[in-house]
């Protein structure tokens, strides 16, 4: 891993890179593809905030976050959260702490917007990212979605 990682808007000059980035194949079944959340970024509109991760000229991985959504409007109307919503980090760039990068990123982005917490969510297998994220600080909060573990991280 580099010094010069960055974050970049989609644009029609690296759509086509992003939509070709793949995570290793066991992976798959733990997070949607890059098409997939594109198509919910375009659908969910402000609050979503995809990026490319980059080392350099290269593209190393995807993610996307969201900032200030309601969680359980239904429950309650006045729980809003943001969070990390996918991490795509490419098969042959992983193990290089660009996971890590892109969670401290999105951590910035939302101490930035003035949040106190960064939520994940994760599928509980075996193979998921749970220690990943449990790892980087983040603890379970007891919820699920979708069947997915929750967790929360302070900023």
């Amino acid at each position: 891993m580099s010094t010069a990682l960055r974050l970049e808007k989609i644009t029609p000059d690296n759509v086509d890179a992003a939509l070709a980035l793949r995570v290793h194949p066991h992976q798959e079944r733990n997070v949607s593809s890059v098409a997939i959340s594109l198509a919910e970024a375009y659908a969910f509109g402000e609050p979503a905030w995809p990026r490319l991760i980059f080392d350099g000229d290269r593209l190393v991985g995807f993610l996307m976050a969201f900032l200030d959504i309601q969680w359980v409007p239904e429950k309650d109307p006045d729980d809003r959260r943001s969070g990390l919503w996918r991490l795509n980090i490419a098969a042959a760039h992983q193990g290089k702490g660009y996971g890590r990068f892109a969670v401290e990123a999105v951590r910035e982005e939302i101490r930035r917007r003035g949040d106190t917490l960064m939520y994940v969510s994760w599928e509980p297998e075996e193979d998921g990212p749970g220690d990943f994220y449990l790892k980087l600080g983040f603890r379970t909060t007891g919820e699920t979605t979708g069947g997915q573990t929750v967790g929360v991280l302070d900023v």
